[in-house]
């Protein structure tokens, strides 16, 4: 494995590097407060082309690799999580999804318009009364002719009011003997008659983002629009999962740096018992423990970027690089608000922010604890991945590249 990054990485990286510290740092904290998404975010985010980073570019996208995936995520969390939220959710969620099980009449109805950014896409697998119980899931599509007729809620869905597009997983088939098998999803368009969606408010965290809820009745859908063959709703929704947890450990990574930076910049301004506060050992060994975080979760998600750019399976290295980073992103900033004290406890400065927005990715895309019982599933011989109908293409420049 090769370390060093290229070009073309190094220039997405200072794109939107640029794009986070110009434009969205200086408002996003009056945005947070107002619990608003700044309504400029998604039409600059398609503009500069980053809502298609790691689409081909016959697609409607910009051709660059996972990597180069990653380390958007990476830079936008730096800024604030909600920016890495849209890029899970339409990105990583449903996108990909798109890239990897959709037919060619669904990628170019569906995903070039997604990667040109003219429409914005969520993913709907969460219910009221089932998260990570996705076989409790009580939503329905059920098949009339050449439609299906679509029936239940989705909660918790990033995007939902913004949202042209969704995926949504629904069960076909109540009588499967394993309930897993009777699910199967479908590219929903958010306009259709007896589509209703709404904001969630009073969050924890990401509040200047979008969250909220899709209500479905009596919703009909062509054949068409059923993403992969019925049955196999659960596999795509877990294939899905994989790359929204590769964007969030990604993410996560961005969000222990912005802890360290700040921890660093406030250590070295403020003075106590007649000096820097970085002087002392105690503070010092907090700034450490966020170094050997970021060093750490950052190697995780590029190993995972790096598999899939090969094109090999990599549910176990991205769950333990999303486990590992979100676990880590949130003690850095309850850290780095310890560096700041009193001063860390207000919005003032933005570690605190970081620590209400660090909360959010140790729940959503599997908790920690069901990534602890992945892993020791793995480590045990207890778990093996099922075999996909189909893998997530591997990256390839010539095909990414190449107009269609």
């Amino acid at each position: 494995m090769d370390f060093q990054l290229n070009e073309e990485h190094l220039g997405v990286q200072k794109m939107v590097r640029d794009f986070a510290n110009k434009e969205v740092v200086p408002v996003i904290k009056e945005w947070d407060r107002k619990q608003e998404m700044a309504p400029f975010i998604l039409p600059r985010m398609a503009e500069l082309g980053i809502l298609g980073i790691n689409i081909p570019v016959r697609y409607g996208g910009q051709g660059f690799d996972y990597i180069s995936l990653g380390l958007v995520c990476e830079e936008l969390e730096a800024a604030d999580s909600t920016l890495r939220v849209i890029m899970s959710v339409h990105m990583g969620l449903n996108s990909m999804a798109l890239l990897q099980w959709g037919t060619e009449e669904q990628k170019q109805k569906f995903l070039v318009p997604q990667a040109k950014g003219e429409k914005y896409a969520c993913f709907g697998l969460t219910e009221p009364g089932a998260g990570s119980d996705v076989a409790g899931m009580q939503g329905t599509a059920k098949r009339d002719g050449d439609e299906y007729v679509l029936n239940g809620e989705k909660m918790w869905i990033s995007l939902a009011s913004k949202a042209h597009h969704a995926l949504v997983v629904l069960r076909t088939n109540a009588d499967a003997q394993d309930p897993h098998d009777g699910l199967s999803a479908f590219m929903m368009e958010l306009d259709r008659e007896g589509v209703k969606t709404g904001d969630i408010h009073g969050k924890m965290g990401v509040r200047a983002g979008s969250t909220g809820w899709i209500s479905m009745q009596d919703v009909r859908v062509p054949v068409e629009n059923r993403l992969g063959e019925e049955g196999e709703g659960f596999k795509i929704a877990m294939s899905c999962l994989d790359n929204g947890r590769y964007t969030v450990g990604a993410g996560a990574t961005g969000l222990i740096r912005a802890s360290l930076e700040a921890s660093l910049k406030y250590a070295n301004d403020r003075k106590a018992f007649g000096r820097e506060i970085g002087k002392f050992q105690l503070v010092q060994q907090k700034i450490a423990y966020m170094v050997q975080s970021y060093e750490a979760a950052r190697l995780l998600y590029l190993r995972a970027g790096w598999m899939k750019n090969q094109g090999q399976r990599n549910t176990r290295e991205t769950s333990l690089a999303k486990w590992f980073a979100t676990d880590a992103s949130f003690d850095a900033a309850s850290e780095a608000i310890q560096v700041h004290g009193a001063y860390g406890y207000s919005d003032e400065y933005d570690v605190e922010r970081y620590l209400r927005n660090s909360k959010g990715a140790v729940i959503y895309e599997g908790t920690s604890e069901v990534h602890q019982l992945m892993q020791a599933g793995y480590a045990l011989g207890y778990r093996e991945d099922s075999p996909l109908r189909c893998e997530m293409p591997a990256y390839d420049p010539e095909f990414w590249q190449a107009e269609a």
